[in-house]
């Protein structure tokens, strides 16, 4: 998109709104989490675990570790996207080093299961609002957007797988189940409020615009939101002229870039959108199913042998 007052002014928002909601994450997680001793998933649970065992903070532990997930986040989701991920763990990291001292006591005293439900609202609140705006927190965050940009699995479900590994890892520090239990519980209350915030589903969206510059906003598209356009031939029936109709397939966490390309081209183009309840193909979900004449077909799309023509080997 053009430089221009309104889109650096959407940027500037955008940033604010991160630092607002990173703000929140760092306040549920140092006064109600961490002084519980219950380690949570991504990175920062890593910091917490590395803070239990030799009492480094959490942030510098949790900092140096998001650093080795940005080469590769760069490659999958972009530029613009790994730069939000730094602003976001550098913010991040730099509100817990400041906050953690502050709390060596949960804010709430003698009330864990409380402090827990609290700290996971907020974590989940503030993960929401940073991804809502293409923000980050870091950590396993940049793996479930790397997956949810690719595949129909949501951010907050992805977490959760990658997150449970590092939440169980505390049992081997405190020795005690309940430590393990309230971290899931924070996980599982984060996610669903991250859900819940950014309104990530298995739908995606279909957007029909109608501009008389089409041209620019189907590279736009192309190479700001990186999703495809369709042309269409069509025709205005008053006008009796014809039209170019665009058509575009995205996610519902993108709708909101796709008006931002198209309004900042035209702001007097048409746009319908609607909610699609599946999409295949490449850069959506992939067809898994059963053909008819016994064929298989795979997550590419390609086609398999039957199964019981697959030789299996015989063991020794």
């Amino acid at each position: 998109m053009k430089f221009s007052p309104n889109n650096i002014w959407l940027s500037s928002r955008d940033y604010v709104i991160i630092v607002f909601g990173l703000l929140i994450y760092a306040f549920g997680f140092c006064a109600f989490v961490l002084p519980e001793k219950v380690v949570i998933g991504g990175l920062v649970g890593v910091g917490s675990i590395g803070y239990f065992l030799t009492g480094i903070p959490v942030a510098v532990i949790s900092y140096g570790c998001n650093l080795t997930l940005l080469a590769i986040a760069y490659k999958v989701v972009g530029k613009q996207f790994v730069v939000r991920t730094i602003f976001g763990a550098t913010v991040i990291n730099l509100f817990i080093g400041v906050l953690q001292p502050f709390f060596p006591e949960p804010l709430i005293a003698q009330q864990t299961f409380m402090n827990i439900i609290i700290g996971g609202i907020m974590c989940g609140v503030g993960i929401g609002l940073a991804f809502t705006h293409n923000g980050s927190t870091g950590g396993t965050d940049i793996v479930a957007a790397m997956v949810s940009k690719h595949s129909n699995v949501s951010i907050g479900r992805m977490m959760i797988y990658c997150d449970f590994v590092i939440i169980s890892s505390s049992f081997f520090i405190f020795h005690q189940i309940d430590n393990v239990v309230y971290g899931l519980v924070v996980t599982f209350l984060a996610s669903f409020m991250a859900d819940q915030i950014i309104n990530t589903t298995r739908q995606a969206v279909q957007f029909t615009i109608i501009s008389a510059h089409w041209e620019k906003i189907a590279d736009a598209i192309n190479n700001e939101a990186r999703r495809g356009c369709t042309v269409l031939e069509g025709m205005g029936w008053y006008s009796k002229h014809p039209v170019k109709v665009l058509l575009v397939m995205c996610r519902k966490i993108e709708s909101v870039t796709i008006f931002r390309i198209v309004k900042s081209i035209d702001k007097d183009a048409f746009i319908t959108q609607a909610n699609v309840n599946g999409v295949y193909g490449q850069g959506f979900d992939m067809v898994k199913l059963k053909m008819k004449d016994g064929k298989r077909v795979g997550e590419s799309g390609e086609l398999l042998p039957p199964a019981h023509a697959v030789p299996h080997k015989e063991g020794k």
